[in-house]
């Protein structure tokens, strides 16, 4: 005597802060040998007292490093009976920072041998909300929790992962969505003005903005002894996915650069208040790399693709995530330049000295890095969108 009870994400399992998850939850009997034998006697039905749906967010720290502020919910959470009530976050570390509220999709159900009923769980996630992250110091990480319970039975919870992405100033660019909509009448003085929420169309109205703008930088290098490069970076911000390009023109440079390397990095930083240690610095965390060596060289680029697993740029109570970019430059004064032929036809040969003086030189350049539309990273990241337990 069981019931199954099956989740499915029809639109995948990554959301935009502000956007609608959808989610099928079925509740089917199956049938079993002898069910087949009496399949018309009402007495072996399956009862179900009531089940219920929300999203919540558990936040884990490491408490080591981070200071997280008590909350009573988590004292409530753990006074609470185990068995009675619909804890999403039952069996979990670390602290709830979003819950929705609960929403009960059905009460006393009734299934016979071989029936099922299937409910539409949809729930927005607040502006508000953090982003999914997995970070060195703190992890965020969302779940659909599905609780169900059997009359005079423990609570079962069917917990679906999701991931969410912040489009990070979205609540600064209000404008996006009121500039398509023009006044049809006079506005009355006597009502009371209601703001417009942003919506989806909107904040992606706003990442397309924020992305697609081609504004080539040039930033002439140097050190001490004269200009390395000139580096021209065709844009600062970039979506998941997306790859940096950008150019090294070393033609006029008066300091040889022999090699260089240019590594794509995150930034994560406690905010003061949530510091565990006195000197806690900045952890970073290095991803893609582009290595070349450039010795005589006039023109090069460079092409870092950004992952679809990162997390875009974003700022907690807790937490902050930037990206740059991190330059590496050896150069010297030493080495001898290369000899010209005289005529198209004389071959030359130029033989590298076998030690060379060089000095490193570090330079960073930050950009920002903003979520994509959910669907190129569900076609990108396959995910796991069924989801079944029995009880």
């Amino acid at each position: 005597m069981m019931i199954e009870v099956h989740a499915r994400l029809p639109h995948g399992s990554v959301f935009l802060t502000g956007e609608v998850v959808e989610c099928h939850i079925s509740f089917r009997s199956p049938f079993t040998y002898s069910q087949k034998q009496s399949q018309y006697n009402s007495d072996i039905e399956e009862v179900l007292a009531w089940a219920s749906a929300q999203i919540h967010c558990q936040c884990t720290v490491d408490d080591t490093l981070v200071k997280f502020p008590s909350t009573a919910s988590q004292e409530e959470l753990a006074t609470a009976s185990q068995d009675t009530s619909f804890i999403p976050c039952r069996g979990e570390s670390g602290h709830v920072v979003l819950s929705t509220k609960p929403k009960i999709l059905f009460c006393d159900l009734k299934l016979s041998p071989g029936e099922s009923k299937t409910y539409i769980y949809k729930e927005t996630i607040p502006y508000t909300a953090p982003p999914s992250y997995r970070g060195q110091c703190v992890k965020y990480a969302y779940k659909i929790t599905v609780g169900t319970q059997r009359v005079n039975a423990v609570i079962k919870l069917l917990k679906i992962p999701i991931r969410v992405l912040l489009v990070y100033g979205i609540p600064d660019a209000q404008f996006c969505a009121d500039s398509e909509e023009l006044p049809i009448a006079p506005a009355n003085p006597f009502l009371q003005s209601q703001q417009k929420q942003p919506t989806i169309s909107s904040a992606l109205q706003i990442l397309e903005a924020n992305t697609a703008r081609r504004n080539p930088s040039y930033y002439n290098i140097t050190n001490q002894n004269g200009k390395v490069v000139r580096f021209c970076l065709l844009k600062s911000s970039y979506r998941l996915g997306e790859d940096i390009i950008g150019v090294f023109d070393f033609s006029q440079g008066t300091v040889k650069c022999v090699q260089f390397s240019v590594t794509l990095i995150s930034e994560e930083e406690l905010q003061e208040n949530c510091k565990g240690r006195a000197k806690q610095g900045i952890t970073t965390v290095a991803y893609n790399k582009h290595h070349e060596f450039s010795l005589h060289l006039n023109l090069t680029q460079v092409i870092l693709p950004i992952p679809l697993t990162v997390t875009p740029t974003f700022t907690t109570n807790i937490v902050s995530l930037k990206w740059k970019l991190h330059f590496e430059f050896v150069t010297t004064t030493t080495v001898s330049a290369m000899p010209e032929p005289t005529s198209p036809s004389e071959n030359i040969s130029w033989q590298g000295p076998a030690n060379l003086d060089v000095q490193t030189m570090i330079w960073d350049l930050p950009i920002k890095v903003f979520p994509t539309h959910p669907l190129q990273i569900a076609h990108g990241l396959p995910s796991k969108l069924d989801h079944m337990i029995t009880i």
